[in-house]
């Protein structure tokens, strides 16, 4: 008999992909007895595979949406990806496919056990894992917290991250010889989205933009800065086959348990300190009732409908992070593709060059009076989705109907797709957003003009927010859209205002994808996910 303690890591992880072999042909065995619905065959890529399927492919390629977009052109606008251990996933891209599927997220398809394990584990039951009713009455409770007018109050916090990085890059130029500096940009934008939602959204200044380094911060950039090792990064390929995987411990799942905690601290800190407020009548004074930390307290004392327990309402905290990665992410693309197109940098700038000084842009312009910084702003969304594609379950036995026919295996042709309960269905957001043949022969290009009239929009028949997929759609659509698009917005304006950007190695610079919780890029050859671009003040 062999010892407990003499039992690895991968002989348990064996042990539990047998188990699950079996459970896996029980079930397909007890499916066919009872003669269920079955899904549409469907033509698609071969395996490569028995262990990943085509799912290691996909993740380690440089592009996922080319990979996508090349297998539709090839086999349809619906195909099957085979994953591992005889687990497939459908793709859908077709645009009244892809309505259909989000209209009914949270009751027909649902978030998959890898996914559910995933958020569980790092954040809690919280609004990014409910679904149902659950989610609709936890969206319902956070909402106002996101109304235009909560945005339009925010904005000046916006602004003051803005220039407090504006301060530092002043010391660094000023203490450089010659007219540049080489800045890591990527990291002060993580500083400008953490302070920003933290003081926005919380009540909570991290300071990170004053040079404190607070808990989340450290761990924050230990996830954005490490490297996968060989068996973090089976366990992460393994876990769509197998969610149970994501408990092992792994260094990269080590990461993750400790920011759970660090993220769970501060929500004991920011509540407890609400609360008191609260009981001082000074509530309104500190959250003005309406930010995401008044509305939790709010829901957690209601005792209605809106009412949200214990458990909701410290997994909130994935606001704080959904916020952080992803308008850091989106403002780095944003200076890397102007430094690749530099005139297109100096038309934004002319743009915004009415505003001087102290003069900052209004919410009402930031929304509507800047043609140029929007058709930036959407042109960076749509080219770099921070998500790259939403995976669901079927929780019933489901008809989509499509846009184009397609062939299916047995080669008839059929505009209607039948999705029997249980399977997996995926819209490829990026491979959507930049297809050529929604957006045109140019459609990988970062073009920012197309923007300007919205008659040259060839993906209108494609339904999210301006036709873009980035923000998803249905009702699970970005609940912090608004607040993105504003702090996006208004970072940017201040950015290009004061400062002139160039790649290190000019617009040739190779950028590669960086993994971490959401893929992130870097310069290529820089340890982590770097992006040090030149930067100089603009006269």
């Amino acid at each position: 008999m062999v010892p407990v303690l003499q039992i690895g890591v991968l002989d348990i992880a064996f042990y539990i992909l047998a188990i699950w072999f079996v459970f896996q042909v029980a079930k397909v065995g007890v499916s066919k007895w009872r003669g269920t619905t079955q899904t549409t065959p469907l033509r698609g890529p071969p395996n490569k595979s028995l262990w990943f399927g085509l799912y290691r492919y996909i993740n380690e390629s440089e592009d996922s949406g080319a990979v996508y977009e090349q297998w539709a052109t090839e086999y349809g606008s619906a195909y099957k990806v085979p994953g591992g251990f005889g687990s497939s996933k459908i793709m859908i891209m077709d645009p009244k496919a892809t309505t259909h599927f989000y209209s009914k997220e949270t009751f027909g398809y649902v978030q998959t056990p890898l996914a559910r394990v995933f958020i569980e584990n790092l954040f809690g039951r919280g609004l990014l894992w409910a679904e149902g009713e659950s989610h609709r009455r936890q969206r319902k409770a956070l909402s106002p917290a996101f109304s235009n007018a909560a945005i339009r109050r925010l904005t000046s916090v916006f602004y003051d991250s803005s220039y407090k990085m504006k301060a530092n890059w002043e010391s660094i130029l000023d203490s450089s010889p010659g007219d540049s500096a080489v800045i890591d940009v990527q990291k002060w934008m993580n500083h400008i989205s953490l302070d920003s939602i933290g003081i926005a959204g919380f009540g909570h200044d991290f300071g990170s933009l004053d040079g404190k380094h607070p808990s989340v911060v450290e761990v924050f950039e230990m996830i954005g800065t490490s490297n996968r090792s060989v068996f973090s990064h089976l366990v992460f390929l393994m876990g769509p086959v197998l969610p149970l995987l994501l408990k092992l411990p792994t260094g990269e799942n080590r990461l993750f348990a400790r920011l759970r905690i660090t993220m769970s601290e501060i929500a004991d800190e920011l509540l407890a300190r609400t609360r008191k407020e609260k009981e001082e009548k000074l509530a309104g004074e500190k959250t003005e009732g309406k930010s995401i930390i008044g509305l939790l307290i709010k829901a957690e004392d209601s005792g209605g409908q809106l009412q949200m327990s214990q458990e909701e309402i410290m997994a909130q905290n994935v606001l704080l992070l959904a916020g952080y990665e992803t308008t850091s992410i989106s403002l780095t693309w944003a200076l890397i593709e102007l430094s690749r197109k530099v005139e297109k940098q100096q038309k934004l700038r002319e743009e915004l060059s009415q505003f001087s000084g102290t003069s900052d842009p209004t919410w009402e312009q930031l929304s509507s009076g800047l043609p140029y910084l929007d058709a930036v702003v959407h042109e960076v969304l749509r080219l770099h989705p921070p998500v790259s594609e939403t995976s669901r379950v079927a929780t019933e036995d489901d008809i989509i109907p499509f846009t184009t026919p397609f062939v299916t295996s047995t080669g008839e042709t059929t505009s209607y797709l039948t999705v029997k309960k249980g399977t997996v269905v995926s819209a490829p957001i990026r491979a959507i957003n930049r297809s050529e043949a929604f957006w045109g022969p140019n459609a990988k290009e970062f073009e920012p003009e197309r923007w300007l009239d919205d008659s040259d929009i060839p993906a209108k028949q494609i339904q999210g927010h301006r036709h873009i997929l980035t923000f998803s759609d249905g009702p699970r659509i970005c609940l912090g859209k608004g607040f993105a698009l504003a702090e996006f917005k208004a970072a940017l304006s201040v950015l290009i205002r004061n400062y002139a950007f160039e790649l290190p190695d000019g617009p040739g610079t190779k950028i590669e994808k960086h993994r971490s919780i959401l893929p992130r890029p870097k310069v290529a050859g820089q340890d982590g996910a770097k992006v040090p671009l030149k930067v100089r003040r603009v006269e």
